[in-house]
């Protein structure tokens, strides 16, 4: 049966050190060649840094961000995608073209070709724009991929339009887990005492990743993207103090039916790595779903409704939800 070896990477980003975070990075593509892999992903944002750009100046994001494919990061990671006959995703700030700035997420093919994705639902900073465009391709290894980064994946509607495109493997690069959450039983915050003492009592920390601040909270959505569109899932994620907050890592693989291949609740550095078998595609629920589509009756997807608000409104807003949508 046609497999593909694919894996997902978490670590501990440091803010505005690319040097250091690209050294990381290295070190986990040299285990992944060593492993076989041919797909591999790291987390949103993770050549830059992420939770301290909230607070970040433009002059700072400028200092951060480049060009895609032409700046340094990428050449870097596309002469590794070459060297291993891997394909390699990764998070940086892209400096477009007109001069915005953009949460990107560039994957790099064996041949150097480069595709990247422009976060859709961008909010961490008022310099960062969104995307404007779904994001899939095809491979060497003989899958279509789709990447959507972050919140991007909370919109059902993104996962369905990226498997619409064809997508057999979705991409999904975060930096959630343990955030400070308005959404009650959602998320939540983690002392940063228990990363700090990980070491110590490993056990406290992977209480938490385990729990309703982590795995838990994933768990509410997450499988139903691979499931509903029957598409194999690889979550890519931060672990760790970040600015104040504990990213939970919770690096995993799902296939088609939801269901888990591997993961990992450690309070470290790691990549996770699983088989994925094409042949569950095809007949996966999800796909067997979408053929009985009726489009023609979904036009109030496209129709707004008067209470859709600005990406970085919407993460960030208080104010409770009193009026469910299509009511009058």
């Amino acid at each position: 049966m046609p497999t593909v070896r694919s894996a997902s990477v978490q670590f501990r980003h440091r803010a505005n050190d690319k040097p250091y975070n690209l050294g990381v990075m290295d070190g986990f593509v040299a285990r992944a060649a060593e492993a076989g892999v041919a797909i591999l992903a790291f987390p949103e944002m993770c050549v830059t840094g992420y939770w301290h750009i909230r607070n970040a100046d433009r002059a700072l994001i400028d200092s951060l961000a480049e060009p895609v494919p032409e700046g340094p990061s990428t050449r870097h990671v596309s002469a590794l995608a070459r060297a291993h006959g891997m394909t390699i995703g990764f998070g940086l700030i892209e400096r477009g073209e007109d001069g915005r700035f953009f949460n990107a997420y560039a994957v790099c093919l064996p041949d150097g070709t480069v595709h990247c994705h422009r976060k859709l639902h961008a909010f961490e900073n008022e310099h960062i724009a969104s995307g404007d465009h779904y994001t899939v391709f095809d491979t060497p290894h003989g899958v279509r991929i789709g990447v959507l980064i972050c919140w991007d994946n909370n919109l059902v509607e993104n996962a369905r339009a990226t498997a619409l495109l064809g997508a057999d493997i979705l991409i999904a690069p975060h930096q959630t887990g343990g955030c400070n959450s308005r959404s009650p039983g959602a998320m939540g915050l983690i002392d940063p005492a228990l990363w700090s003492n990980r070491e110590a009592d490993p056990a406290a920390i992977e209480a938490e990743f385990r729990g309703d601040k982590g795995r838990g909270w994933l768990m509410r959505w997450l499988p139903s993207r691979a499931h509903d569109n029957g598409m194999f899932l690889i979550f890519s994620n931060g672990v760790g103090e970040d600015d104040g907050e504990v990213r939970t890592g919770n690096a995993m693989i799902l296939d088609p039916y939801g269901r888990i291949l591997t993961e990992t609740w450690k309070a470290e550095d790691t990549m996770v790595v699983s088989d994925l078998d094409l042949d569950l595609l095809p007949l996966s629920t999800g796909r067997r779903w979408i053929r009985g589509r009726r489009p023609e009756l979904y036009a109030p997807l496209t129709v707004a409704q008067g209470f859709e608000l600005d990406p970085r409104a919407a993460r960030f807003s208080s104010e409770p939800t009193r009026r469910r949508p299509g009511a009058s």
